[in-house]
C-alpha cells in the first residue's frame, strides 16, 4: 500500500482538467487518458488499483487485487449475464463491494454521502472526484476481466459549473451497447458499502 498527498496547487488545476467536456463514446484508452492522466494516476489493471480520496484524489493510495478479488467480481457480475438491466444492477453490487474492499487501505470506512466542505480536509472521504475515477477504474477492471457484456466505458461526466446557478458534479459512465443510452454510475451521493445510484445520464444532467 502506497499513499500520496498532492500539494493543493496541483488540485486545483486537476479540478479545471476534470470539468472539461469529453467525447460522447471513447475507447478504453480516451477513457484512460481523459480521466487520469491530468491526474498522474496510474491506469487501473486488475492487479491493482489507485483509489483516490481526501478531496481531488488529493490522497491516492494503490490497492492490489487477489484471485479471490477477482473471483468475487466474476461472482457478482455473473448475476448480469442476461440483459443490459441485470448488468447495471451487478455493476451497482460490485460497486458496494469495491468501496468496501478498498475501504480499509484507503481509510475511508467512515465516509459520508455527499461529502461537502466540512469534508475537505478529511483524507478519509470521497468527493465527486475522487468517486467518479474509483468507479471508472473499477469499471475498467470489469472490462478488463471481460466482465462487462452489455456496456462499454466512457469517460466521466461533468455537470454544474457555478455560473448556471448549479454546484459542479462529476460521475462514471457506461454505455449500453445495443442502445447507446448512456448510465450514470454515481457513488458520491451514497454512504460507505452502499451501491451507487445508478440513472440515465439524461436526467441526471437535469439534476442540482
Amino acid at each position: 500500500m502506497r499513499i500520496v498527498v498532492l500539494h493543493p496547487i496541483f488540485i486545483v488545476s486537476a479540478l479545471i482538467a476534470a470539468f472539461c467536456a469529453a467525447p460522447a463514446a471513447a475507447r478504453n484508452d480516451d477513457v484512460v487518458s481523459s480521466t487520469f492522466d491530468a491526474y498522474s494516476l496510474s491506469a487501473p489493471t486488475p492487479l491493482v488499483v489507485v483509489v483516490c480520496h481526501g478531496f481531488g484524489c488529493r490522497y491516492r493510495t494503490e490497492v492490489g487485487f487477489s484471485p479471490a478479488d477477482r473471483a468475487r467480481l466474476a461472482q457478482i457480475m455473473g448475476a448480469g449475464r442476461k440483459s443490459p438491466e441485470a448488468e447495471r444492477q451487478a455493476v451497482g453490487v460490485a460497486g458496494a463491494w469495491f468501496d468496501r474492499r478498498v475501504g480499509h487501505s484507503a481509510g475511508t470506512q467512515r465516509r459520508v454521502a455527499r461529502a461537502g466542505y466540512k469534508h475537505m480536509n478529511d483524507a478519509g472521504q470521497f468527493d465527486c472526484i475522487d468517486t467518479s475515477r474509483n468507479i471508472t477504474s473499477l469499471l475498467l477492471v470489469l472490462d478488463q476481466l471481460k466482465l462487462l457484456r452489455h456496456h462499454s466505458v466512457e469517460v466521466p461526466k461533468a455537470r454544474g459549473y457555478l455560473i448556471d446557478g448549479r454546484p459542479p458534479h462529476v460521475t462514471a459512465v457506461l454505455s449500453e451497447k445495443k442502445s447507446g443510452t448512456a448510465w450514470t454510475i454515481d457513488s458520491w451521493t451514497r454512504g460507505y458499502g452502499e451501491k451507487p445510484e445508478i440513472m440515465q445520464l439524461e436526467r441526471w444532467m437535469t439534476l442540482d
